[in-house]
């Protein structure tokens, strides 16, 4: 993220959409005394600029230097109530926290029953949405209320509530537990990918069993089973059981289509949920299945009763692009898979401050293959630099690895012999230091450490002999995933076979297609 998006405020003004500057012109001009008020000024002009730069807000005599930091705190204050009334940002959590507010103050005014009643409407609303943290939260001042014994409610009145906080208690530390384990998997994968050993995989499935509750599924509601299947899923990716990740993703796409009502209420669970599924189609090659999905979550985004806010615009870019390039490394079609590049660039700029580094270095990767694909070294190498040279990057180590290891084929494919020899200095010592290397990504290095001794006749040998070195590592549970970040075999045999490496993948995927796929079991 560039230094000029630091500001916070600069920042939020420069995301609001025209209607949402118009409302917030609207909101303050309620009062006349605010048509020139100081905050507004600084609205204008934080408006009209390209970069943030607090000398020319000075210049402008708005505000002194000591009171700028008071003045920007109140505009943004006044711009997230704005936001709060205006009706595109009214969704399900925040239609019942105003009910909860105005609950609460009619109950402090002494008007009980009116509290009461609202209260009661806004309960089964979040019930009805699985909304049970807030549901909790409103039984627990319903509760309050008739605790001062103003209503002269009938005792089963007070069982009534004393059972619904009991039950609503247990659903959400059920639920909180699981986001606890969820986070927690979540992170170590982040920190230190998948499972590279036995000792790793004992290490996580210990943890994760010693963690996860022991429940009947069947009894578990929409959200308990949501955060459930999510568990697991993490838990699957992370030791590497692709089955056992596309069936838990399976289930979780398949509630919200069975409850697509729920959609409207969670619908970056139901983004995600899909893009998990797809990540698992990817890992164990079900491409048709693939592009069903893809097709139905990119049908749904565009339905007039899918939300729309920049959160969601951002991960429906993310997840559909991403799967999109995903499916063009399936099916080889990488001349294709070039026309979506400039689409792709555009939206990383549109959506810069919405999305992590991790992910957008993810595309940078993903593009440098799809120009790899196509022959294109330089562009390649142009986009892996752009990895390269974060030195601030927060990324996975195992991706890092081989963004370095492409790096290198790709100059040594794109003729840069003089820049080879430097190239493999910088890769060695970046190895180095991560010392828990697979098999797969030592045998690549120590082949390309001798590449300057084969001779030009003796090299087709040596594509097969290397070939035939990774081929006995392709099925082994813990080295299987090195080929997907890299597809180092169909590079070979495209050496090998003096033909691109796009026509080996596409010939593999369409041999891939025409084997009888038969359903894979999900229960």
């Amino acid at each position: 993220m560039t230094n000029d998006f630091k500001e916070n405020l600069f920042v939020l003004i420069k995301s609001l959409s025209k209607s949402e500057k118009r409302q917030f012109k609207l909101y303050v001009g309620r009062m006349g005394s605010n048509s020139d008020s100081k905050f507004l000024n600084l609205f204008n002009l934080l408006d009209k600029m390209d970069h943030y730069d607090e000398q020319i807000i000075l210049d402008q005599r708005i505000v002194t230097k000591q009171q700028l930091s008071n003045l920007k705190a109140h505009l943004y204050k006044q711009i997230l109530i704005s936001l709060r009334l205006n009706p595109a940002h009214k969704n399900i959590r925040v239609q019942l926290r105003e009910q909860l507010d105005f609950a609460t103050i009619l109950y402090q005014k002494g008007l009980y029953k009116q509290s009461l009643k609202i209260l009661e409407k806004a309960k089964g609303l979040a019930l009805k949405h699985e909304e049970k943290y807030m549901a909790y939260e409103i039984v627990e001042l319903e509760k309050l209320i008739e605790s001062q014994y103003i209503t002269r409610s009938l005792t089963n009145r007070t069982a009534t509530l004393v059972e619904q906080a009991s039950s609503l208690l247990k659903d959400n530390q059920f639920c909180s537990h699981m986001s606890n384990l969820s986070l927690q998997l979540y992170e170590r994968l982040i920190k230190a990918g998948y499972v590279k050993n036995d000792e790793d995989y004992r290490s996580i499935t210990k943890f994760f069993y010693e963690q996860l509750p022991n429940v009947s599924v069947d009894q578990l509601d929409f959200r308990e089973k949501l955060w459930y299947y999510k568990a697991h899923v993490w838990y699957s990716f992370l030791t590497q059981d692709f089955l056992s990740s596309f069936k838990y993703s399976s289930k979780w796409v398949d509630m919200f289509n069975t409850q697509s009502d729920m959609i409207e209420g969670h619908p970056v669970f139901y983004l995600k949920g899909n893009n998990y599924l797809m990540e698992s189609l990817t890992l164990i090659k079900y491409p048709k299945k693939f592009k069903e999905t893809l097709n139905e979550m990119e049908q749904r985004v565009t339905q007039d009763n899918f939300p729309k806010n920049d959160n969601l615009a951002s991960l429906t870019f993310l997840y559909t692009y991403n799967n999109k390039l995903n499916l063009i490394f399936m099916t080889g079609e990488f001349h294709e898979g070039l026309k979506v590049i400039p689409e792709i660039t555009a939206k990383l700029e549109a959506f810069e401050n919405h999305l992590d580094p991790h992910h957008i270095m993810i595309f940078y990767y993903k593009i440098a293959c799809l120009y790899f694909g196509v022959d294109n070294y330089e562009q390649c190498i142009v986009y892996l630099e752009k990895i390269i040279q974060n030195k601030h990057l927060k990324m996975r180590e195992d991706l890092l690895c081989f963004t370095r290891i492409l790096s290198v084929v790709a100059h040594y494919e794109a003729g840069f012999d003089f820049h080879l020899e430097a190239q493999l200095r910088e890769t060695f010592k970046f190895l180095i230091k991560m010392n828990d290397l697979h098999e797969v990504q030592h045998a690549i290095i120590r082949f390309m450490k001798r590449l300057s001794d084969i001779y030009p006749h003796e090299l087709k040998q040596a594509f097969k002999d290397l070939h035939k070195e990774l081929s006995a590592f392709q099925n082994d549970r813990y080295e299987r995933r090195s080929f997907l970040y890299l597809d180092i075999l169909s590079w070979l045999e495209s050496k090998i076979q003096n033909r691109s490496i796009a026509e080996i993948i596409k010939e593999k995927a369409q041999q891939l297609n025409r084997k009888e796929r038969n359903p894979i079991p999900i229960d």
